[in-house]
């Protein structure tokens, strides 16, 4: 049994109004202020896609369910792994911006570039001695950074085929068909672009 990701995307000042601490639970508040199984739908029987909070309230944040990786953290960390021991054989036009795209989402995240995972934007600070206890927060501007290298590079991902091939194909903890890869890599392109559009923040909970 591995962590569940959940993740949304948030208005950063409306997030960062509520008390350091309480974040998290007011994005489930939010989202999740209607029990679906009121309806007769279970949590895990959900659509895919964007879910936004009920009710008149203006929308500040929602809830992205991903198509194929049943909420899973383990398929986001493996397609990390995968692209840490592919990258070096990569086209480095294609690497960097798939770095800058995938650091701190799926492969490992740079604090000088994600100021949030440091707490310099007052919005999930760490706690003592570690980590906010959140999987990833992405503050707008490095959502726009990603958004913006996606767009130079969602078009090119053919080119890591072969360093698919060399590195994940029947490795353990890796991808292993370069079709849901690139499918996973697209719907955070998706997620990325509509926080983005918006000049909202991203914010995986476990």
């Amino acid at each position: 049994m591995g962590l569940d990701l959940t993740l949304f995307m948030a208005d950063w000042a409306r997030l960062g109004a509520f008390p350091v601490g309480e974040q998290a639970d007011a994005l489930g508040d939010a989202v999740w202020a209607r029990d679906p199984e009121e309806d007769g739908t279970c949590w895990e029987d959900l659509p895919a896609g964007w879910h936004w909070p009920p009710g008149p309230d203006p929308d500040w944040c929602a809830e992205y369910r991903f198509f194929g990786t049943t909420g899973s953290e383990g398929f986001h960390s493996d397609a990390g792994r995968g692209w840490a021991d592919m990258r070096p054989l990569v086209d480095p036009s294609v690497r960097a911006d798939l770095d800058v795209f995938l650091g701190g989402l799926l492969w490992g995240a740079d604090p000088a570039r994600e100021p949030a995972l440091g707490g310099g934007d007052g919005v999930f600070p760490p706690l003592p001695g570690g980590r906010s206890g959140v999987l990833l927060v992405s503050p707008p501007g490095a959502v726009a950074e990603r958004a913006a290298a996606w767009g130079r590079v969602g078009s090119r991902l053919e080119a890591l085929r072969g360093a698919f091939a060399a590195e994940c194909v029947g490795w353990a903890c890796r991808p292993q068909v370069f079709e849901e890869f690139t499918a996973l890599l697209g719907e955070w392109g998706e997620v990325t672009g509509e926080a983005a559009r918006r000049g909202w923040g991203l914010v995986g909970l476990p």
